[in-house]
């Protein structure tokens, strides 16, 4: 698998909120962390994602542009859906990602936090 179709199994299974899919396309010890947060280990990204999934109505990725690199990918895309009080959701994502052995080992992704404010409330 390349790393454009890995980038894209990926995000296809975080959109589909499919934990199984995630954790055979990640390393057992990946790492992943949003706008320089702490990072998480797989179990709490899947927990992180899942929770997104399900608080917002049609989760979906867009517009994506993904670049392969030599030790994985970037992709830009946005993250958009219907949150619970009714507003769009709409939101710019980056996610750098390093890959090792055909599989993710660590991922960043960066958000502009203002716009994610409706997402983290929804959440809480």
């Amino acid at each position: 698998m390349t790393h454009l179709e890995l980038a894209e199994a990926l995000f296809d299974a975080f959109a589909d909120g499919d934990a199984d899919t995630v954790r055979s396309l990640c390393a057992a010890d990946v790492t992943a962390r949003q706008n320089k947060s702490p990072p998480m280990d797989l179990d709490t990204l899947i927990e992180f994602a899942l929770a997104i999934h399900g608080a917002v109505a049609d989760f979906r990725y867009s517009d994506a542009i993904c670049t392969p690199t030599a030790s994985g990918f970037v992709e830009e895309h946005r993250v958009r859906g219907t949150l619970p009080d009714g507003t769009d959701l709409d939101l710019a994502a980056c996610v750098v990602a390093d890959v090792r052995d055909g599989k993710v080992i660590d991922l960043r992704e960066y958000v502009d936090g203002s716009a994610a404010a409706g997402l983290l409330k929804a959440m809480t």
